[in-house]
């Protein structure tokens, strides 16, 4: 899996590209390593419980990831990966810009809600998600929004707004809907959250 992690910029890059030619073996590894995290949680995996999963010697996946950590980082990259193309496929054929912000911030959330692997972490180790989303985050966020700002300019091209700042706000709103459950916004489903999009966040896009 061969990535440029030199910057934020060139992560997010990485993550913004569609997946193309995975090593069958790797996806091997890395699927079972998702259902293992998603079943046991991320501290009781061993590199073994992989290995066996896999049906592999430990042997072959320390010859492809150095440690527990950097197989975790590599699943967690790869669900970010095709999370970035849900919300690319979403928003890629829509007629205006307010369409883009009320779907991209409709299947960013749902996404991110139902994810077996975010939802069982949330649920059982929220302390280790935090140094994950501080490792991360930031690409993440920046190739999220990439894609979400560029649907924007798509829908208005003779249009200066910052469609950057505008994804991005959508985007954070969106993770503190996710790691904020309750309070006075209750979006809890996909119409609510639809309805709220489109009442309160499309008002960020001047007329």
């Amino acid at each position: 899996m061969a990535m440029d992690v030199r910057s934020a910029d060139g992560l997010a890059a990485w993550l913004a590209t569609p997946e193309t030619g995975a090593d069958d073996l790797d996806t091997r590894i890395l699927d079972a390593a998702l259902a293992e995290f998603e079943t046991y949680g991320l501290r009781r995996v061993s590199v073994e419980d992989v290995a066996k999963r896999a049906g592999v010697a430990r042997t072959t996946i320390y010859r492809r990831f150095t440690n527990k950590e950097q197989l975790l980082q590599a699943v967690i990259l790869r669900e970010c990966r095709r999370f970035l193309t849900a919300i690319a496929e979403a928003t890629a054929d829509l007629g205006s810009a307010e369409e883009a912000v009320v779907e991209g911030f409709v299947v960013g959330l749902r996404s991110a809600r139902t994810h077996p692997l975010m939802t069982r972490v949330l649920e059982s180790e929220p302390e280790a998600f935090l140094p994950q989303l501080s490792m991360n985050g930031g690409a993440v966020m920046l190739a999220a929004r990439d894609i979400l700002a560029d649907r924007l300019r798509r829908a208005r091209p003779a249009d200066a707004e910052d469609h950057d700042t505008v994804a991005e706000v959508l985007l954070r709103l969106a993770v503190s809907l996710l790691l904020v459950p309750g309070g006075g916004l209750a979006l809890d489903d996909e119409d609510a959250i639809r309805a709220f999009a489109r009442d309160y966040l499309t008002r960020m896009l001047r007329p």
